[in-house]
């Protein structure tokens, strides 16, 4: 397996192409909703989009932008109303609670977490409150990220520490109503909290994922505030920078919300997604660094196990793959690819074997995906962070909607946010007024 030394010596001789470009995470869908909560199985009303402000753009704040994407509608493709929140904090990730009510999203760098109420108008949804003190009730967490619903309860995963601005981390668990409950801090070697170690335990967070039935927990891991928050090209140029990228994913005992076993995934492992046929016991991950596919999965002994099982296009080139999308019959993954703006969709009937069946270009830099249910449905934004994005004439920012027929894309509408002077679009969420009929 090669080393992270490795890793970091390939990585910057890639840099000059990075930097020529200029840009590198990701998260969203449908099918990678959590399971505690209702699925839209047939058409979606709605994409929300929650946004990056940008100074002297609109108001340049951080706003959730709805689009309309109901056939027939008089208004399909476009924008219907933006909930601005007054102010800039690296939009990034979000989630729904298990009711499907309230919309949690987050900031990056100032640590806020922003709650909008979707239930009482689906179509305007509005801002209900801000949790300020995200940090000081949780012992010193940075950088809330991932909105995951539990039964009741809200999952949001850390980036980084108070203590240092590096990558360990912690989850943080919440009362639906936005009361803090628990910090449950990553397994590392000098505390590993009971969890084996397969070979390094870094303590990094990025993702959370949880699959009921076999009472598993799987978290990933990025970098911390010290990298997400830095000019992309100067972070390139700093070797000690380049040192400090997550190379792990954990096995948690869900219920205990106990470390079990730590993987040894090199190269930033982003986005898990777990497959949903009820004797499915594996999922997916990809290395942004290395560009592989990973597989985590409970093996014929028993055994949780991680290997990687395919490469996402050339990774000597450093495609970046960033968000993934695995459709609900667990047939097809799809791979977006920041770098060089492309989509990659790979046959994973054999989660052992993944094989590429197609390839698109989305646009000059592409970010996240999400998929209806159904499978019919593609969409796809394209800001990764704030500082990371392209410059210039690639600075895309844009959602675009596609049909899929099984085989290929075909292209619904494109909304160009800079045109429309709304930000950096990151992550989706799909919506359905008939959710809240009764």
């Amino acid at each position: 397996m090669e080393t992270v030394g490795g890793l970091l010596r390939r990585f910057i001789g890639a840099a000059g192409l990075l930097l020529a470009t200029a840009a590198a995470p990701a998260v969203a869908d449908e099918t990678c909703m959590s399971p505690f909560m209702p699925k839209i199985t047939g058409q979606e009303d709605y994409v929300y989009v929650w946004t990056l402000g940008v100074e002297g753009m609109g108001d340049g704040s951080d706003k959730l932008v709805t689009v309309d994407v109901r056939p027939g509608s008089a208004t399909y493709g476009k924008v219907i109303a933006s909930a601005s929140v007054g102010s800039r904090n690296e939009a990034h990730h979000g989630g729904f609670t298990d009711d499907r009510r309230y919309f949690w999203t987050s900031g990056l760098d100032t640590s806020r977490i922003f709650v909008f109420d979707i239930h009482t108008d689906p179509a305007r949804p509005k801002l209900e409150r801000t949790i300020e003190d995200f940090v000081e009730a949780s012992g010193g967490v940075v950088g809330p990220h991932g909105a995951y619903a539990l039964p009741g309860r809200m999952l949001m995963s850390g980036l980084s520490n108070a203590k240092d601005g590096g990558g360990r981390t912690a989850l943080v668990e919440y009362t639906n109503d936005g009361r803090f409950l628990a910090a449950h801090w990553m397994p590392t070697a000098e505390d590993p909290r009971g969890a084996e170690i397969e070979s390094v335990a870094d303590g990094y967070g990025y993702d959370q994922r949880v699959l009921p039935r076999k009472n598993a927990l799987l978290t990933s891991s990025f970098t911390g505030k010290s990298n997400y928050m830095r000019d992309f090209g100067e972070m390139l140029k700093d070797p000690e920078a380049m040192k400090q990228f997550g190379q792990t994913v954990v096995l948690w005992d869900f219920h205990e919300r106990k470390p079990r076993k730590v993987f040894h995934v090199p190269g930033a492992p982003l986005e898990i997604r777990w497959a949903w046929g009820p004797t499915h016991d594996y999922a997916f991950t990809t290395t942004a660094l290395t560009s592989k596919i990973w597989l985590i999965h409970l093996d014929t002994d028993g055994e949780w196990k991680a290997k990687a099982v395919a490469d996402v296009g050339n990774p000597s080139d450093i495609p970046l793959p960033v968000d993934i999308s695995l459709s609900a019959d667990d047939r097809t993954l799809f791979v977006d690819t920041f770098m060089d703006g492309k989509v990659r969709v790979f046959d994973v009937g054999d989660p052992h074997a993944p094989k590429q069946i197609y390839e698109e270009t989305i646009g000059k830099q592409v970010n996240m995906v999400s998929q209806s249910w159904d499978g019919r449905r593609v969409y796809f934004t394209t800001s990764l962070l704030a500082n990371w994005d392209k410059k210039g004439a690639d600075n895309d920012q844009f959602i675009k909607g596609y049909d899929w027929d099984g085989k290929r894309l075909h292209h619904r509408f494109t909304i160009d946010f800079n045109a429309e002077k709304l930000g950096r679009p990151h992550i989706m969420r799909l919506g359905a007024a008939s959710l809240y009929a009764n």
